[in-house]
């Protein structure tokens, strides 16, 4: 027995010996890869390059060294036994493809050295076929390939005929191809293993026969079927029916209308999951139809949302006995819930009845029929209360652990009752009627909840954490968007399950808690954006280590950001600090140990906040894509380009504006293939703008405006960018011609280039080819030649402007296409010429029509008037005003400069909301009509320059809301209103604003990345990119210049000008009620009597000008008080006495102001007024003794000084007469001859008297 032992013992160690070996041979496997699959791959990244991609940038570990696996390069999977290549994952090569105009053919038998290649995705390739007699049936010899992913090409249908030889296929997706027409069914027969096909966004139609779908019946393995996104009509069901061996099919947005097929699905019993959503199905209650559905009963998944489905729908459904999940969301159902239509479905566990019209109170009673329910969707009908008598049987829903009642019309005492619900998770109450403070009594029968949203309602109060105590589970809590104010209690550190917290968008105030937020250990979101929090961040914030989202912008918190805080939160996300006080120098570098960090955002609106990227070397070890780093002082003493950048390549969004950055990098745009949105506004870019060397079809946003970039647009913007929408290269020093090719961008919808010197003609590709485009800005260039041509077709555009270039030509009717969309046109500051045109009466959307400085001539035509503004100033317009109908919702008219006669017609001053009426220097005439009282809106009134004559009518007072008024240069007489201080002149509020610039069209930029969090939260970068009305720019005198003033100013400047009129009388003391106003010009007039004393009132005045009138008097002494007084002027009048003191404001003032005034005294004049008249013991005529003044005269004392000098000259000169005989002689003799002349001239006078009485 011991020698038999002994002699099994070494057959027994060999076999164990050779089974340890083989398990180290497969646990070591194959070192390395098989040279032929390597030079297969490096042959591979040689094709890509023939082709023009940037192949080192795809797949930059395929180099030809034969210490390096390729197994290891990245798109590559090698079984780790054999170590052959098992998967190639090829997809997304497009975004890195040179633009080529021949097409990218694909050559197959490179694939054929992977004789173990089991999945093959070619996806988003941009291939349109392949090489002659290489086509996919060379790959028949990979017998183990059972994947294939072709979606997002464009091969077309002949890529059906290449597949058939695939027989090992069992996966095979054929998404979005360019395929037409009909099904090609019979070529795919052959693929007898296919388990699932996808040919969804297929472009297959129903118009040919279809019978051809029945020889799928042979994929007797085919389960999954894929024909979404088609156009399909019913008869592709009754064509499906024979592959019964389908578990899933999906018809989702197809064309099947009509009843629900019943019977054409009737024969798939296997089936499983069916989406018919997005289609025009309705409902069916015939008995048959009942029966039939019955024979799906395995169906558990139905899709039936976006149809036409009524409530009647339910109640068949429940002939399908396995039915789970039943969606009949958005399909208009109205009325309430029954009974009737509940009890059939008693299985389901997902109910989704989201998007209907549903009405009255919640279904409590009929849906407690549901036992088996776990998940119930409502959201966003109209539901409004609780039937209190069926409370007590939401304790039968005690499965139910998801339901979502948010956009209905609930109020918080559903809270209450809710509580009943013995395991409900997630409750979901957003957008509803919640109102009011949320206490403890609402929320106390809940505490089993894991995730609670009572978002964007009316909530108030403080914040009622203390009820949350009990929440030992509760592990989400949005409270957003709503009206909770006070600071945040310690007492939310009880609520330590909690993994998400949302108080964003509320009126919430005071500093962070130390104690309370920071022991939330588990806390993985916080978001307290859009509050008023203040104070410094809390140092203790370090502690939340698990924090993945953190978002604290648009509150008024201040201080430094702690970069020891940042350091420690290595989970970090989604970090946005955006829109606070933040102070000092923030390191970006303490982000150089997270590698997680995906968006950073940080946007300051102070100047006292810098970011600092380049304070040490360091290398991230993130892969951030989104990075906003807007007006934050980037790098302020280099001015250096983040260089850390260098080592992203994954980046979707980059906002760097606003930070005086230098030199702009290449690399930038050639790392980041997924660039989508770059912008660089408003830095110190130099140089030439360098596009990417490759085709980049991600990028659509692009904005390098305010920068110095110059020299011309490269021709290849269109191929390297083919699929850019939003364009602005404005306020740059760009010149040369548009390149004609930028026709071939057929999504472009806006285009800046304004603010260059480009020159040249307009293409007239730009609106020949891009049909889209809505916004077209060329502005302040030296463009010229004639822009309106007859092929014009852009019928989308919305903005034009042309203002500021040397454009030719006439406004020819071109725009009859555009008659539904374009709102905005400036042709201001060119040389168009001709009649202005009459095709803006067909144009129901233009708002605002800009013309003024150009050639235009002719009559004003009713038709040209939009319905907002209109300028057409300084141009050679003649003939009368037109009176026009249209006019009731005009709110700017400009129509300065031009010839235009007569009166002004009433229809000009009908309108309720005109804002501004300017109509200077023309040849207008008569009277203001006194209906102008009836433009209770206006705000700007410019009516010089004119030959206005007769009064200024009083109904001018009724125009309170004046801001500028300008009636000077005309013939105006009488005297001035004493009621024009009932009008504003500036004292208005800020809801009264009339020129502040709001957006009027919005560029909407889609959503460039949606961060999978547990709030719901979807990144958009801006949102928006706002377009603004044209601005309202006047001319008004102020200061002794005319100056231009333009947009939201106008909310703030106020000014009278009566100048250059014959206006007679005093100057009525009640403009000194006129405390907003900031210049006041009656000048050259004639006006009379003195200075008001109640001008001291006028504390915002700038410019007063009185000058060249016949005022008297002196100048009121308390107009030194006027602190804000810059130009003063009297000159030529008729005032006397001492000048104001020569301090203050009226220190500025030189002897020009007072020119004129021969009896003024004082500096600056050199008239000194004398001692003895400044005396204050002289008498004065006044009855107050403290306001004499020098000049005053006693009448007591002018009498008698008078008749005493009268009695010394009588006396002297009879002394004379008796001294000398001569003159005593001479005096006599003058007497006599004075005696005879009066007696001849009176004998005279009465001869001639009584010779006319006679005859």
């Amino acid at each position: 027995m011991k020698i038999m032992m002994r002699m099994r013992w070494p057959l027994g160690g060999k076999c164990a010996l050779l089974w340890v070996v083989m398990v180290l041979v497969q646990i070591r496997g194959q070192n390395g890869c098989f040279e032929e699959e390597r030079m297969a791959l490096l042959e591979f990244k040689a094709f890509l390059k023939y082709n023009g991609a940037n192949a080192d940038h795809l797949v930059p570990t395929w180099v030809d060294d034969r210490e390096s696996d390729c197994c290891d390069w990245e798109r590559v999977t090698c079984n780790r036994s054999t170590g052959h290549v098992m998967d190639l994952s090829l997809h997304n090569i497009q975004q890195i493809v040179y633009y080529s105009d021949d097409n990218w053919l694909l050559n197959v038998s490179l694939f054929l050295p992977f004789k173990e290649l089991r999945t093959l995705n070619l996806s988003y390739t941009s291939f349109t076929g392949w090489i002659e007699n290489e086509g996919f049936e060379r790959l028949a010899s990979l017998r183990k390939l059972e994947v294939l992913d072709l979606s997002s090409n464009g091969f077309g249908n002949s890529l059906f005929q290449s597949l058939g030889a695939l027989t090992s296929l069992k996966i095979l997706v054929l998404r979005a191809n360019g395929f037409q027409g009909y099904f090609p069914a019979l070529e795919l027969t052959a693929l007898r293993n296919l388990e699932m096909l996808d040919i969804s966004l297929g472009g297959f139609n129903g118009s040919l026969p279809m019978q051809g779908f029945d020889r799928l019946s042979v994929l007797r393995k085919l389960e999954t079927l894929n024909l979404c996104y088609n156009e399909f009509d019913n008869r592709i069901i009754s064509s499906l029916s024979a592959i019964t061996s389908l578990k899933m099919l999906n018809l989702r947005f197809n064309r099947l209308r009509g009843p629900f097929p019943a019977y054409e699905l009737a024969s798939l019993e296997n089936l499983e999951m069916l989406d018919l959503s997005v289609n025009e199905l309705t409902s069916t209650s015939t008995i048959q139809d009942v029966k039939m559905l019955s024979k799906l009963s395995k169906l558990r998944h139905l899709d039936l949302s976006w149809n036409l489905f009524d409530k009647d729908n339910l109640r068949f459904l429940g002939a399908l006995p396995s039915l789970k999940f039943l969606s009949l969301a958005d399909n208009g159902m109205e009325g309430s819930l029954s009974t009737q239509e509940l009890s059939n479905i008693r299985n389901l566990e997902v109910l989704i009845l989201a998007g209907n019209k549903l009405n009255g109170t919640l279904p409590l009673h009929e849906l407690s029929l549901l036992e088996n329910l776990e998940m119930l969707d409502l959201s966003f009908n109209r539901l409004g209360s609780l039937p209190i008598k069926d409370i007590k049987t939401l304790s039968n829903l005690s499965k139910l652990r998801h339901l979502d009642l948010s956009g209905n019309l609930f109020d918080k005492d559903i809270l209450r009752f809710l509580g009943a619900l013995p395991s409900l998770k997630f409750l979901s109450l957003k957008f509803n009627g919640l109102e009011g403070p949320l206490s403890s009594q609402e929320l106390s029968n809940m505490s089993n909840l894991e995730v609670l949203i009572l978002a964007s309602n009316h909530l108030n109060g403080t914040l009622p954490l203390h009820g949350f105590e009990s929440f030992r589970h509760l592990e989400t809590l949005d409270l957003s968007g709503n009206y909770f104010s006070g600071s945040i209690p310690p007492s939310i550190g009880a609520s330590s399950s909690l993994k998400a917290l949302s108080l964003a968008r509320n009126q919430l105030n005071g500093s962070l808690p130390i104690q309370g937020l920071c022991e939330l250990k588990k806390l993985q979101e916080l978001d307290l954006s859009q509050n008023l929090f203040e104070g410094i961040l809390p140092p203790c914030l370090k502690s939340l280590t698990s924090l993945r989202l953190f978002d604290l912008s648009v509150n008024q918190f201040t201080g430094n950001i702690s970069s020891s805080m940042i350091a420690s939160l290595t989970s970090l996300e989604y970090l946005d600090l955006s829109y606070n006080h933040f102070e000092g120098l923030f390191s970006f570098s303490s982000f150089a140990n997270h590698s997680k960090l995906e968006v950073v955002q940080f946007i300051s609106d102070n100047d006292k906040f810098e970011v600092e990227t380049e304070y040490s070397d360091w290398v991230p070890m993130f892969q951030l894509k989104i990075l906003v780093l807007s007006n934050c002082n980037l790098n302020k003493l280099s001015r250096d380009f983040p260089k850390f950048l260098l080592h992203q390549n994954k980046l979707r969004v980059v906002d760097l504006s606003h930070n005086n950055l230098e030199g702009f990098p290449n690399w930038l745009l050639e790392n980041n293939t997924e660039l989508e949105l770059l912008n660089m506004r408003n830095n110190s870019f130099i140089g030439q703008f360098h596009l990417p060397p490759f085709r980049n079809i991600n990028a659509y946003w692009m904005d390098i405006s305010d920068n110095h970039f110059n020299g011309e647009i490269l021709a290849n913007i269109t191929e390297m960018l083919p699929y850019i929408v939003y364009l602005n290269l404005s306020r740059n020093a760009f010149e040369g011609q548009i390149p004609l090719s930028i026709g071939d961008i057929d999504v472009l919808e806006t285009l800046d280039l304004s603010f260059n010197y480009f020159s040249g003609e307009v293409p007239r590709q730009l609106f020949t080819s891009c049909t889209v485009l809505t916004s077209l800005l060329l502005s302040s260039n030296r463009f010229h030649g004639q822009f309106f041509l007859a092929d014009f077709n852009s019928t989308m555009l919305m903005i034009l402007l042309l203002d500021n270039n040397s454009f030719t030509g006439t406004l020819s009717d071109v725009f009859s296409n555009c008659r539904t969309s374009l709102y905005m046109l400036d042709t201001s500051d060119n040389f168009f010429s001709g009649e202005l045109p009459r095709w803006v009466s067909n144009m129901t959307s233009l708002r605002t029509l800009v013309m003024r400085n150009n050639s235009f001539k002719g009559q004003l035509p009713c038709g040209v008037f939009p319905y907002k503004y209109f300028d057409a100033s300084h141009n050679s317009l003649s003939g009368s005003l037109p009176s026009c109908s249209n006019l009731q919702s005009l709110e700017h008219l400009h129509l300065q400069g031009n010839e235009f006669t007569g009166s002004i017609p009433q229809s000009f001053l009908n309108s309720s909301v005109l804002l501004t009426l300017n109509i200077i220097d023309n040849n207008l005439s008569g009277r203001i009509p006194g209906i102008i009282g009836a433009l209770s809106n206006l705000r700007i009134l410019l009516l010089g320059g004119n030959h206005f004559n007769g009064f200024i009518p009083n109904q001018l007072c009724h125009l309170n809301k004046i801001g500028i008024m300008d009636l000077s240069r005309n013939s105006f007489s009488g005297l001035i209103p004493h009621c024009f201080y009932n009008i504003t002149f500036g004292n208005i509020g800020a809801s009264d604003r009339a020129f502040t610039q709001m957006p009027t069209s919005q560029s909407y930029r889609h959503s460039f990345y949606k961060y999978g969090s547990i709030l719901e939260r979807k990144f958009d970068i801006h949102g928006t990119d706002d377009t603004y009305d044209e601005q309202v720019e006047v001319e008004f005198v102020t200061k002794s210049f005319s100056r231009s003033y333009k947009g939201g100013i106008l909310d703030f400047m106020s000014g009278l000008d009566l100048s250059c009129n014959n206006l007679t009388g005093e100057i009525p003391h009640e403009l000194g009620k006129l405390s907003w106003i900031h210049a006041l010009n009656l000048s050259h007039n004639q006006l009379t009597g003195p200075i008001p004393r109640t001008f001291y009132n006028l504390t915002q005045i700038e410019s007063l000008d009185l000058s060249y009138n016949n005022l008297s008097g002196g100048i009121p002494s308390e107009l030194i008080a006027l602190y804000f007084l810059a130009v003063f002027s009297v000159a030529h009048n008729n005032l006397s006495g001492r000048v104001p003191d020569w301090k203050a404001q009226f220190g500025t003032f030189d002897a020009s102001s007072y020119d004129g005034n021969p009896f003024l005294c004082g500096p600056p004049l050199e008239k000194n007024c004398t001692t003895n008249v400044d005396s204050p013991s002289m008498p004065t005529a006044s009855s107050d003794a403290s306001e004499g003044k020098w000049y005053d005269i006693d009448p007591v004392v002018f009498r008698a000084s008078f008749v005493a000098t009268f009695i010394m000259f009588l006396l002297g000169f009879a002394a004379v007469l008796y001294v000398n005989p001569y003159w005593r002689r001479r005096w006599f003799y003058l007497v006599e001859e004075c005696m005879y002349s009066c007696y001849y001239f009176v004998c005279d006078y009465l001869h001639k008297l009584s010779a006319i009485q006679y005859n």
